[in-house]
């Protein structure tokens, strides 16, 4: 495993993080995690010498007035030892804040669920304008001061997802540990994006990064024409690799969050992660990166991450899975199949058909891409919502 300093925290990270958002699931339910299988890739991972392990109140099913559970399985896995060879990082919730006495109970709670007397890496989670704002004016940087002082939480930091108008200004404002953003080569130019990386390395902050690889739309398997393009380059790399290693070149980036799902992606993910140097990527690599990036731009019908901040949904629409079935539709030419998928998961109560949206426009509201959802959501309806057959 390969480490780099972590900006100015005196810390050393992993470049490869390990991030519990995307654990395996039992039967498709986010809720109910996969303890053992989930278990023995954390470990797995530790073990190669990932010591960077990152979460958040909201993943694994949470709901509007309750965690999910992703927090209390960290806490369970990192019992036995694993605790001290790691940084955990979690979230602050700016939706589930209404006062300034809302960071410290939800900041209890997590340290309860943690099993441990202080969180390493301490984020206001999602910041964009509103969300900073209100945070702002609620206190949250005094409340970080407090936390710190008295030890609750060693770094502070921020992760985004707004433009970077906003995010340097949130930069100036407060003497952040590090910041997460997402950044990966289809984004180099979204949100705070390589600008954005800049600003914050030349202040001393610590880079994390998230999506790598785009909800997984940049890894292995990828469609005929973008598997044409690696094997026609003289290096024989995974579309997973290449993703992973445009990041990697970047000599101001800290620590990569990758969200696992299967012990196959893990052992992949710290293979690459112990060749990883910055710098190594070279011009032919470079060429090749562009040209994978215009291949996908041509053939992705919806930029969704699958990130879940639009959900719950009131109507029960699953709207990163629908959503997920419209893009895979397109990327691997595979309509038919893609409204089979789709018709069983409505089947098994997954989710709700795109046809129940009332264009409500929460979903639109907590949305990091800014996508127009409810627009998309109409597509998938047209696509996959067949009419009822005729009655006899």
């Amino acid at each position: 495993m390969l480490y780099r300093p972590f900006g100015r925290t005196g810390e050393r990270v992993s470049v490869l993080g390990f991030g519990c958002m995307r654990l395996p699931v039992i039967d498709g339910c986010r809720d109910r995690i996969d303890v053992p299988q989930a278990t023995e890739m954390l470990h797995y991972a530790l073990d190669q010498g990932v010591n960077y392990v990152d979460t958040a109140w909201t993943y694994h099913g949470a709901s509007f007035d309750a965690p999910g559970n992703s927090e209390v399985f960290l806490g369970d896995a990192l019992a036995g030892g694993y605790r001290d060879r790691v940084l955990v990082a979690t979230k602050l919730p700016p939706s589930q804040v209404e006062t300034r006495g809302d960071m410290d109970a939800i900041l209890a709670g997590q340290l309860e669920r943690l099993r441990t007397d202080h969180i390493d890496c301490y984020l206001l989670h999602g910041l964009d304008a509103d969300m900073w704002a209100k945070m702002y004016e609620l206190g949250a940087l005094e409340f970080l001061d407090a936390a710190k002082t008295d030890g609750r939480i060693r770094y502070a930091g921020f992760s985004f997802h707004d433009d970077l108008s906003v995010f340097t200004p949130i930069v100036d404002a407060y003497d952040w540990d590090f910041c997460m953003i997402q950044y990966n080569y289809m984004d180099t130019e979204f949100q705070a994006g390589s600008a954005g990386l800049a600003y914050a390395a030349e202040r001393g902050l610590g880079i994390a990064i998230m999506e790598p690889l785009k909800g997984g739309r940049l890894s292995t398997p990828v469609p005929a024409p973008i598997q044409a393009l690696l094997e026609e380059n003289d290096e024989a790399r995974s579309a997973t690799e290449w993703a992973l290693r445009f990041i990697w070149d970047d000599p101001r980036v800290n620590v990569v969050l990758s969200g696992m799902s299967t012990m196959e992606q893990v052992v992949e993910n710290v293979d690459i992660a112990s060749r990883a140097e910055a710098g190594s990527l070279g011009p032919g690599g470079a060429a090749l990166i562009g040209r994978l990036r215009e291949a996908f731009q041509a053939r992705t019908p919806v930029d969704c991450t699958g990130c879940r901040y639009c959900l719950p949904c009131p109507e029960g629409i699953s709207i990163p899975m629908v959503l997920g079935f419209v893009n895979d539709a397109a990327l691997f030419d595979a309509l038919e199949a893609e409204q089979g998928g789709y018709d069983v998961m409505v089947m098994m109560g997954q989710t709700a058909r795109a046809s129940a949206c009332v264009e409500c426009g929460r979903c639109e509201d907590a949305c990091p891409q800014h996508l127009e959802i409810i627009k998309e959501i109409a597509v998938a309806s047209r696509l996959f919502d067949r009419p009822a057959p005729p009655s006899e």
